[in-house]
């Protein structure tokens, strides 16, 4: 089987178009989409610097781990 490569972004429908390929019109192909993990990656690092900052508050460093322990009891319990 050959493999054709082409990098194309999603549609605001969702969909994706593949042009210029060459194949022929009835042919058979098998179609393999492997998402860009690159914007999932900067997500995250955005998202890690978001909480080491938010860590480094004064608010955040005045709550012991009981404190927060009695805080994950209470919403589990459903108060």
């Amino acid at each position: 089987m050959l493999a054709y490569k082409r990098v194309v972004t999603v549609k605001e429908s969702g969909s994706i178009v593949l042009t210029d390929l060459p194949l022929e019109r009835g042919q058979r192909v098998e179609v393999v989409v492997f998402a860009d993990e690159e914007e999932q990656k900067e997500r995250l690092r955005n998202l890690r610097a978001l909480l080491k900052e938010t860590q480094g508050l004064p608010e955040a460093k005045a709550i012991s781990d009981d404190e927060i322990a009695e805080e994950v009891a209470a919403y589990r319990a459903g108060k």
